[in-house]
């Protein structure tokens, strides 16, 4: 996908959100023109009205999982195409105004995933402060900076203390070390090219909730070696007990193993609702694809030596 500094993207506003500081991580994505907007929702809708050229959302987290009003809307509300995934190193600082101390903290603002990340700070550090949730991390730095709320602190990125004019209290106030988080740039249409390390997305609807019926969808993928990297379960929304699946597996669209993995799910089940096929992501993903690519001129060179010796 060609994006220039005129391609209109669509994020997770306002400005100073981990979702903003994924999206300058990448040089294209950084140039391009961009659109904070208040809710994951809203970004998503702008996308399919037209609005905005192009959506970027988280969909992951590496300690509190999905992002579930992200994965919702991408499996009933919108069709709407992946094309690209982006893993950012998350740290959470906690954001009040300058020469505040942590004694004077009665109340803490922020998204209720990153609240959720950092209960054992709060719980130990604040055991006293009131907790409360916010539109999104930066929404709680901005609520705090343009209010001249003392005593306020708000749990966000450390972009968002320049923005709003705040010092940190405490940094690095997350849980768990080596947290993470998963972003998707996604598009009203066009399938990524291969690259060699690519995800694919679907959402498996089954024919019916009985017995074994997961296990069917599972034996599709054991059967070729297709290696799933993620599996959530989410109500249909048709009735209690009705369940579709969101997979994430290795590979690409434009693979037969793959292609074929599709093609008897949606034929064996109630529905397959594609999402995408792109390129992963990871430290290691570029040499993952020079590997493929090496891999796969020897094999190309292989085959067509082979090829040679058929008698004319």
């Amino acid at each position: 996908m060609s994006i220039s500094s005129s391609t209109k993207v669509g994020y997770l506003g306002p400005r100073g959100t981990f979702t903003e500081q994924a999206l300058l991580s990448q040089p294209d994505l950084a140039a391009a023109e961009h659109h904070p907007i208040g809710s994951i929702p809203d970004a998503l809708h702008a996308l399919v009205s037209g609005a905005v050229d192009l959506a970027f959302v988280p969909i992951e987290n590496g300690i509190e999982g999905a992002v579930n009003v992200t994965q919702d809307t991408l499996t009933f509300d919108i069709d709407v195409i992946i094309q690209r995934e982006i893993v950012l190193d998350i740290q959470f600082n906690l954001l009040a105004l300058p020469g505040s101390s942590l004694d004077e903290i009665h109340t803490v603002l922020s998204y209720p995933v990153a609240l959720a990340q950092c209960r054992r700070f709060l719980r130990e550090r604040l055991p006293d402060a009131t907790v409360d949730v916010a539109g999104s991390t930066a929404d709680a730095a901005r609520r705090i900076g343009e209010g001249q709320l003392r005593g306020v602190a708000a749990i966000s990125s450390p972009l968002a203390a320049d923005l709003y004019s705040l010092e940190p209290v405490a940094e690095a106030v997350e849980d768990h070390t080596g947290n993470q988080t998963r972003f998707l740039l996604l598009a009203r249409e066009g399938i990524a090219p291969a690259t060699g390390h690519d995800k694919t997305s679907v959402v498996v609807y089954q024919r019916a909730n009985q017995p074994g019926s997961l296990l069917a969808i599972l034996q599709e993928f054991a059967a070729r070696s297709i290696n799933l990297m993620r599996l959530e379960s989410r109500p249909t929304r048709q009735g209690l007990g009705d369940y579709c699946f969101v997979l994430d597996m290795e590979g690409h669209v434009e693979s037969e193993l793959v292609g074929d993995c599709l093609r008897e799910l949606k034929m064996t089940q109630g529905d397959v609702k594609f999402l995408g096929s792109y390129p992963a992501a990871g430290a290691k993903g570029d040499q993952a694809r020079r590997d493929s690519d090496a891999n796969w001129q020897s094999a190309n060179d292989w085959l067509a030596s082979v090829r040679n010796d058929i008698q004319t």
